[in-house]
């Protein structure tokens, strides 16, 4: 029930932790997961104190419970380890402070965990986080490496040296963080999220050497996937050894076996570079001496063809030809002129012969009347009607006299 209070009718602090606890008792036994933390064993005491944190979300509780029922499982649990916790939420209305008292504690185990894995890797992997189209290349060389790895830890080691002796120029970002253990997710989260905003960084790696399942969980944790799944700069996962698979593994862009094969896949091998670039020039080198070869053969044998000895030799072939072409030319044309004047002569001969002029010479003569016309036959004319006579000599005139 809502409580209406106001400034001028407020309520006690005991009265408000009492309201609390009234509200807390209700709730009833629960079932809670988490990872002990704090653990508090003393001598001849009858109740055994530890805290319960979730590592994912940074949350912790008290619990305490009797020692007959810690010493159940004492053997096999310790701080660190996970455990499920049959307990009833109470209230210390003095100090106002939330604690579970426990009834039952059972240890995770092995199976389990890794049942609780592979539903959380079902679930991550139906959103797309490990979809391969999700994953991004690693830069050929990064300016700066981001590591994400414990403190003097071997992984740290094998990344750093085993890079410099590939690329003694390459520089790293490290971040120290613990890799296992209750502070594990939440610190990987935050030097994860920082080196990725840092933007000299173009890579960024988290490493840690091998371990027991229980050792690798926090890389199992959602917060870490989904922080790393999140991220702007390409990550690559190098931890344990070949045969671990945490889902860090899965989401990050690129899996190595080992911390030793991140710092390979992440820096390419100077040496390894320089005889690839010594091969690309000879490679280079054969191709343009092959090319140079090929054109010099060319060359000769075209420098090799009779008509480069003698250049002018196809001018001088057709020089002859052309003078040859020139006379049959001008013996056709010769031939064609004198045929046609042969033709022309004859017929102008044959037009003089039978020209008008011809038959006068021949002592015709031809009578016009005075309008010109010619006369053809006696009926033409009159008596005493004068005519012009055309003869070869020239021309005269003539009267009829008779027509008889």
């Amino acid at each position: 029930m809502a409580l209406h209070t106001s400034a001028d009718t407020p309520l006690p602090v005991g009265e408000v932790s009492r309201l609390i606890g009234g509200w807390i008792d209700r709730l009833g036994a629960v079932w809670v997961e988490g990872q002990i933390t704090q653990l508090s064993r003393r001598p001849g005491a009858g109740v055994v104190f530890l805290t319960l944190r979730d590592p994912s979300y940074d949350i912790s509780v008290g619990v305490t419970c009797y020692r007959q029922t810690f010493d159940a499982i004492a053997d096999v649990v310790s701080e660190g380890a996970r455990v499920v916790v049959h307990a009833k939420p109470e209230w210390y209305a003095p100090r106002g402070q939330l604690s579970l008292r426990a009834a039952e504690i059972r240890p995770v185990g092995i199976g389990e965990l890794l049942v609780r894995l592979e539903r959380l890797k079902k679930s991550l992997g139906a959103e797309g986080l490990f979809a391969a189209d999700r994953k991004r290349p690693l830069p050929f060389l990064p300016r700066l490496v981001g590591l994400v790895c414990g403190r003097a830890s071997a992984a740290e080691r094998d990344v750093l040296e085993n890079a410099r002796r590939r690329w003694p120029a390459v520089r790293f970002e490290v971040r120290n963080t613990a890799v296992q253990g209750v502070n594990a997710v939440s610190q990987v989260v935050e030097a994860v999220e920082e080196l990725d905003a840092l933007p000299e960084v173009d890579v960024i790696v988290v490493a840690r050497g091998g371990g027991s399942v229980e050792d690798l969980l926090p890389f199992s944790d959602e917060q870490l996937v989904r922080a790393v799944a999140a991220c702007r700069t390409p990550v690559v996962s190098a931890i344990g050894h070949e045969p671990d698979s945490p889902l860090l593994d899965l989401v990050a862009d690129v899996r190595a076996s080992t911390p030793t094969d991140a710092a390979k896949r992440v820096v390419p091998d100077v040496g390894e570079e320089l005889d690839r670039v010594q091969g690309l020039r000879d490679r280079a080198l054969r191709t343009v001496q092959g090319l140079l070869d090929r054109e010099e053969r060319g060359l000769a044998h075209a420098l090799a063809r009779p008509v480069m000895e003698r250049p002018r030799r196809m001018v001088e072939e057709r020089e002859s030809e052309i003078d040859a072409l020139a006379d049959r030319s001008r013996r056709v044309l010769r031939h064609l002129l004198d045929r046609a004047d042969s033709e022309l002569s004859h017929t102008r001969a044959r037009v003089v012969s039978l020209s008008p002029a011809a038959t006068l010479e021949r002592g015709y003569a031809v009578l016009q009347r005075p309008d010109g016309a010619v006369v053809r036959a006696p009926a033409d004319v009159s008596d005493d009607q004068e005519l012009r006579a055309r003869v070869s000599g020239g021309e005269f005139t003539v009267r009829v006299t008779g027509t008889g």
